[in-house]
């Protein structure tokens, strides 16, 4: 019987630990529209609703190396010195491994107009999301270039 009830515990425990996939969780259609949102506003390298939704606390690296702040990030876009002309998503994926925070991962295709030219590029990504006074947040980004498909691959 104890075997049984410490059987029964362990499951319950790494149940418990294990991340809630986004499919089964209730807070993954606010968490979608907040990251449209985010991608809108990029685009539009709208202030306003960059300050709204990105965190204070913002830390965006992106896949040169270079890293932002909220700050220096918002200025960047709101002043067209980066433009987001493109930003399509080929795959993206939540979980949510401890209460407030949301991972999201996948690959976009962007389009990068900068002064010293266009960027054309297909990232992988690690975005993280945290609810603050029951919103949800932008709070960290990193991602890497992809390299082009080979022509074998094409």
């Amino acid at each position: 019987m104890k075997s049984i009830i410490l059987l029964a515990f362990a499951g319950f425990t790494l149940l418990a630990l294990t991340p809630l996939r986004a499919a089964d969780d209730p807070r993954l259609p606010a968490l979608q529209s907040a990251d449209d949102e985010r991608v809108a506003a990029t685009t539009a390298g709208d202030r306003a609703r960059l300050t709204a939704i990105f965190s204070d606390d913002l830390r965006y690296a992106h896949s040169s190396g270079a890293v932002d702040t909220k700050a220096s990030y918002i200025d960047a876009l709101a002043t067209g010195r980066t433009k987001y002309v493109t930003w399509e998503y080929q795959e993206r994926n939540f979980t949510f491994p401890a209460p407030g925070i949301a991972l999201m991962t996948g690959r976009t295709h962007v389009k990068v107009a900068k002064a010293d030219g266009t960027v054309d590029m297909v990232l992988a990504f690690l975005g993280v999301w945290r609810e603050e006074k029951g919103q949800w947040h932008f709070l960290a980004w990193q991602s890497c270039k992809l390299p082009d498909p080979s022509p074998a691959a094409k």
